[in-house]
């Protein structure tokens, strides 16, 4: 399972989320379409099926995104809590073997790594899967794993 924090509606052209939208322009599509039907708010996460098994989880860690040209705001810590906390609960539901994510809202989101990583260690950390944290993010490498 890839996560990774957007808006609602996110327009997904910057950083992980437009690399994974590039790759999976029907997860982009299904995502808005989700957007559209359910309106949710930030700390919610979507999990979307690819080819082979592949899963992307959106967690909504911004405001905003919502419409014609409006842009999403910074990430807020409480936000990415309780997309963090959702996603637990969709691990365990969904029985997920695997987590990757990048340093979660701290690109494009704004919050400093010193906030969000504790976070991830709460929240992931119980999980009896691995959970890995990309701390670099290149588009179209591969990451080493540690």
């Amino acid at each position: 399972v890839i996560a990774h924090g957007i808006a609602a509606m996110d327009p997904m052209n910057q950083g992980l989320a437009k690399s994974l939208h590039e790759k999976y322009p029907a997860m982009h599509k299904d995502f808005h379409h989700w957007c559209h039907q359910h309106h949710p708010k930030p700390g919610e996460a979507w999990m979307w099926g690819g080819p082979d098994g592949l899963r992307i989880v959106n967690m909504i860690t911004q405001d905003g995104g919502y419409g014609h040209g409006s842009k999403p705001s910074h990430a807020t810590v409480q936000h990415v809590n309780h997309a963090l906390k959702a996603l637990h609960k969709m691990a365990t539901k969904e029985k997920f073997t695997s987590i990757a994510l990048p340093r979660l809202a701290t690109g494009v989101g704004g919050l400093d790594w010193n906030e969000v990583e504790p976070l991830i260690k709460k929240h992931l950390g119980d999980l009896d899967i691995p959970a890995y944290v990309y701390t670099v993010y290149h588009a179209g490498r591969q990451a080493k794993e540690d």
